[in-house]
């Protein structure tokens, strides 16, 4: 699988989280899950979601991570960001 397609992959669900205001974003922080969906190719992949303190509460470290499955294989791309009360940092 391209990696490259795993990096899209994680970059959009990040997008998803920006689209998140502050205050939606502190009601599930500290929190994360993880679910199964398909690349564009079709091929199953993992997606894990993290929303965590940082900045002493001041701002939300936002973490993507998506992997092949099955785990045995070796492909896998991550994407973050922080987001604080006034935007993406």
């Amino acid at each position: 699988m391209d990696n490259a397609e795993l990096q899209h992959l994680a970059h959009e669900e990040l997008a998803h989280a920006r689209e998140l205001s502050w205050r939606e974003l502190k009601k599930i922080t500290p929190w994360g899950d993880s679910f199964r969906g398909f690349a564009p190719s079709g091929r199953e992949v993992e997606i894990e979601r993290s929303y965590l303190w940082a900045g002493e509460g001041e701002a939300i470290l936002c973490e993507v991570v998506v992997r092949c499955i099955p785990d045995r294989e070796r492909c896998g791309a991550e994407a973050r960001c922080v987001i604080t009360p006034e935007g993406t940092a």
